[in-house]
């Protein structure tokens, strides 16, 4: 059973930390790190959070700060921002008080609010965050999933509130699209999960916590969360390439991956101006199929989507695309489908990740049987491809591939769902 910890605030400054533990097998002691309290985000003030070093020049511009300083000023804030991981401008111990001062006064550097988190019993971690509502009508919420493995903890992150490609085995997929995220709302995510994990110089671990046992806590970052990454690609690219600065997150652009279910248009742009690691939701071989499963087929059709693959900017056998294939049983799991995986993806650079089907309540599909798996998975291999079975990790929690949907969705279409059984 998974463990929840129910997150209150009594206001924006002092926020509590309550967790209930219904399995006796979780560690007995798991209490977040003292950067998690902090100041949450709203609408009152511009984000520094987000904004390129040259955006934070200007900003420094705009409160008064001479012409000679601002590019010494937006170093140190991209310092306490980004290596130090501070959310509040008095720790902020080597720029003057009366500055600090000026800079909270003017700009914001809070977090979003957590509603909630969840511990797998395999030690995944899901948050569901609260962001302001910037023109949504009311607050939005977004879920982001820490999965700790041997030698590496991989954050995947949401890009979008909600999702318009409605993939029909996609728990996201049912959830309207409200708003595409910011930059400064991407790299929240990722700031909030290093402050829960300790990941930030001066925090410590949560007591029990499975992360890797040296090193980072998030080493890698996957944009497979709800959304579409390139349907936001100025956002999306914008918050990766500083989670890859060197002189701040510093995350290596072969730890980064971005997956699209088929943006062709974007995809070269992907390559060129972001250059991190791309994977492909494909998950059929036919176009009658894939139009059913991944809708956007329709526009952009296999060959299309397999074409721009083929041209992606730096892809080699070092830089391989990896092509995403959820297992549905009586769908698109028979040998022959393996076989035209196969044909289909011959000259491109690539390995195969093999997802059985996470299960969400109303879908229509199984999870093929672990035998049929194996045996599509012996195809591929013996074809040349890396082709691992990706381990379904935080089902229990819906933390799993496809399982992402807002918990206050949830509720909304629960409701929904009550008042017209009424």
């Amino acid at each position: 059973m998974a463990m929840t910890l129910d997150i209150a605030r009594d206001n924006p400054n002092a926020p509590s930390v309550t967790a209930s533990r219904p399995d006796a097998a979780q560690p007995a002691n798991d209490q977040a790190p003292a950067a998690v309290i902090a100041p949450v985000m709203s609408e009152d003030k511009p984000p520094l959070i987000g904004l390129s070093r040259e955006e934070l020049a200007d900003a420094m511009a705009s409160i008064g700060i001479p012409e000679k300083q601002r590019r010494m000023r937006a170093s140190q804030l991209w310092h306490w921002l980004y290596v130090r991981g501070v959310s509040d401008f008095s720790l902020m111990t080597n720029i003057a008080k009366d500055l600090r001062t000026k800079l909270a006064e003017a700009f914001s550097i809070a977090r979003p609010e957590i509603v909630s988190e969840l511990i797998s019993v395999d030690g995944t971690r899901k948050w569901l965050f609260r962001f302001p509502a910037r023109g949504a009508g009311r607050p939005v919420e977004v879920e982001t999933v820490y999965i700790p493995e041997e030698g590496r903890g991989t954050l995947c992150v949401s890009s979008q509130v909600g999702c318009t490609l409605t993939c029909t085995f996609c728990h996201t997929g049912t959830q309207r699209m409200v708003r595409n995220l910011t930059s400064e709302e991407i790299l929240a995510q990722v700031l909030m999960a290093r402050d829960r994990l300790g990941d930030f110089p001066d925090t410590n671990t949560p007591q029990g916590a499975i992360v890797p046992s040296e090193g980072r806590m998030v080493t890698n970052i996957v944009m497979m969360g709800m959304g579409e990454p390139l349907y936001n690609f100025e956002n999306v690219k914008k918050a990766l390439l500083i989670a890859s600065d060197g002189d701040g997150l510093s995350l290596s652009k072969r730890r980064i991956t971005l997956s699209t279910s088929g943006v062709v248009p974007e995809i070269a742009r992907t390559g060129d101006e972001i250059g991190c690691m791309l994977a492909i939701s494909l998950h059929a071989v036919r176009d009658d199929l894939r139009d059913v499963l991944v809708p956007i087929n329709k526009k952009w059709a296999i060959k299309e989507l397999l074409d721009a693959c083929r041209a992606y900017p730096g892809l080699s056998n070092a830089k391989r695309i990896t092509f995403e294939y959820v297992m549905l049983k009586g769908v698109n799991d028979s040998n022959q489908d393996a076989l035209d995986l196969v044909r289909l993806l011959k000259g491109i650079p690539a390995k195969i990740n093999l997802i059985p089907f996470n299960p969400w309540p109303g879908s229509e599909y199984e999870c093929s049987d672990w035998d049929r798996i194996e045996e599509f998975a012996d195809i591929v291999n013996r074809a040349g491809y890396a082709s691992p079975i990706r381990t379904p990790r935080g089902r229990d929690i819906f933390a799993a591939c496809g399982q992402l949907k807002s918990a206050s969705e949830r509720m909304r279409k629960k409701d929904r769902d009550a008042g017209t059984a009424a």
